[in-house]
């Protein structure tokens, strides 16, 4: 009923600014209902522009794959990687021994450790990852709380309330692995519950909720981090093909700043809502305030760690490939200094895609085993083939998101046809009235809109509608549009108040320890907090980067038919 009840709109005012209009509706509200798979609502423009005369059907085809595409598909390249070799466990059980096993470290080490993986791992994936690791810990806070429960009642004796301490007994380790406790009695404390104590439960809602706002956090860091942030990447390229000023170095730049504060705030408002404020019990270093139950649980991390052996020569290719693709996207075009492309005679032909897909198709390439025999070397994971490589394509497909790949060409195809159509002008000469406001009010407003909206619809759809709106309102009220625009596209990753906001947010959900009214509690303040870091940061460290303070010449608004 949605294209049949709109369809007035198009055929009473026949023009290609109400056609785009239409298109743009009926996309905008299946993605936000969610109808029709993200993906397949993506794919309405690329039959209704050409119905209605917006754009051949060439040219919206040209649309859905751009060179962001290319950059993904590298990336996830490295990230099958990763996940093959178990880089990523490694990497979760060190930063976990150097947290500590306290309940307040603990979490901390979680988010650190998640944040830097979502820094280039998708959120979706970097959830899924530490989440059956973190449930491993958390089963064994269950246990051992019940058993210590149990010989409590046995011994009458006052043990310290250890249990959550406990947390990262088997921890982190194995995100499958098997308990070997015989099954202990029925607790003589919270009988209905499946949790000992109280407190247990609140450290498996902190821990639980810290993964996927950590995931989210991770994902600003880095133009790779998440979806939207290619999607605005792209948009921006393509509207504002003279601005150079979007790259891997210069968004690193701004958004790792965020990110910290980010961290730092969003901990200590989980420790607050559900650990209390005793920070100095629930976070102390010191060996003199551990009890015998936390050394020995630290020593169970170290024993787990320990149990994957020594680093594998897999896990040292792929640590060199992340270390290379990060310096190789930095040092591209760095801005202060020459980067690599100067050396090279024809200029704007390299991009990070560049760099991500050749990196990405050496992977394919590069045998597992070493090129000098070894005796430790002589089978990996179980390969007898000696030149099988780091990883095949089944383990590239697994882990591609085709449909996020869809949902942005779907999303570019949008703005091609706003842009072409005068759609985008016509917008902005309706927001003309906002001409009073200064700067900073229009961005907050922006922020607090997409914030809200994305809360019940996805990120990327949210996003994909609401650039070509905030650009054509930046040009109309002579605003520097990255001063709206990355803004935005930051705030629209705070969708973390509900299960249907964002992926991450569904899969903590799923494993039962939070519940909704948790999730609106302690997401409303991340919220905040997100808000607030992203509107100091624009107003301040972004203003000399981004050279914020005046309307830049790639700017201004020209005309449709002349720039064609």
């Amino acid at each position: 009923m949605i294209p049949l009840s709109l369809l007035p709109l198009p055929l009473i005012h026949p023009s290609s600014e109400s056609s785009c209009a239409y298109v743009l509706i009926v996309t905008a509200v299946y993605w936000v209902s969610e109808a029709v798979p993200l993906g397949a609502a993506a794919l309405v423009p690329a039959f209704l522009y050409p119905l209605f005369g917006v754009l051949k059907s060439s040219e919206v085809a040209a649309e859905y794959f751009k060179d962001t595409t290319l950059l993904l598909m590298g990336v996830i390249c490295l990230a099958a990687s990763i996940e093959k070799w178990n880089l990523h466990k490694r990497i979760a059980l060190r930063m976990v021994m150097i947290a500590g096993a306290k309940p307040g470290m603990l979490v901390l080490g979680f988010m650190c450790c998640t944040v830097f993986l979502s820094m280039w791992l998708s959120n979706t994936s970097t959830t899924a990852m530490v989440m059956p690791i973190a449930e491993a810990v958390l089963q064994q806070l269950i246990s051992t709380g019940i058993a210590d429960a149990q010989d409590d009642s046995e011994n009458a004796t006052d043990t310290p309330d250890s249990g959550e301490i406990l947390i990262c007994l088997i921890t982190i380790g194995v995100s499958r692995v098997s308990i070997t406790e015989p099954p202990p009695k029925k607790p003589k404390i919270r009988r209905n519950s499946m949790y000992p104590t109280k407190r247990d439960h609140m450290i498996c809602k902190c821990l639980s909720l810290s993964i996927t706002y950590a995931a989210t956090i991770g994902g600003l860091i880095t133009i790779t981090g998440t979806s939207t942030n290619l999607i605005f990447a792209e948009q921006f390229n393509n509207r504002y093909p003279d601005a150079k000023v979007i790259n891997f170095g210069t968004w690193f730049i701004f958004g790792l700043p965020i990110a910290l504060i980010m961290l730092l705030l969003t901990w200590v408002w989980l420790h607050f809502l559900f650990l209390g404020c005793n920070f100095k019990e629930t976070c102390s270093l010191s060996k003199k305030r551990k009890t015998r139950r936390e050394m020995l649980s630290e020593k169970r991390i170290h024993d787990e760690y320990h149990k994957l052996g020594p680093i594998s020569y897999p896990e040292v290719v792929t640590g060199v490939f992340f270390i290379l693709m990060t310096l190789l996207w930095f040092t591209r075009e760095p801005g202060f200094v020459p980067g690599w492309t100067s050396l090279f005679e024809k200029k704007g032909y390299r991009t990070d895609a560049t760099v991500s897909v050749l990196l990405g198709f050496l992977l394919f390439l590069i045998p597992a085993r070493k090129p000098w025999p070894s005796v430790s070397s002589s089978q990996v994971k179980g390969q007898s083939d000696p030149l099988a490589p780091m990883i095949t394509w089944k383990d590239f497909q697994r882990l591609m998101p085709w449909e996020i790949v869809i949902l942005v060409g779907g999303g570019y195809a949008l703005a091609a046809g706003c842009k072409v159509s005068g759609l985008s002008m016509w917008i902005g000469r309706q927001l003309e009235p906002m001409n009073g406001l200064p700067p900073w009010a229009v961005t907050l407003l922006a922020c607090l809109l997409v914030s809200a909206v994305t809360e019940f619809a996805s990120n990327p759809a949210t996003l994909t509608v609401f650039l070509p709106i905030l650009s054509a309102l930046s040009e109309t009220l002579q605003i520097n549009p990255l001063h709206t625009l990355i803004p935005s596209t930051m705030c629209v990753s705070f969708g973390v108040m509900l299960p249907v906001g964002n992926p991450p947010n569904a899969i903590v959900f799923s494993y039962g320890h939070v519940q909704i009214s948790d999730m609106v509690k302690a997401g409303f303040g991340v919220n905040l907090i997100g808000v607030f870091v992203v509107m100091l940061a624009i107003m301040t460290w972004g203003v000399p980067l981004f050279q914020l303070n005046e309307f830049p010449a790639w700017a201004v608004m020209r005309n449709v038919t002349s720039s064609l």
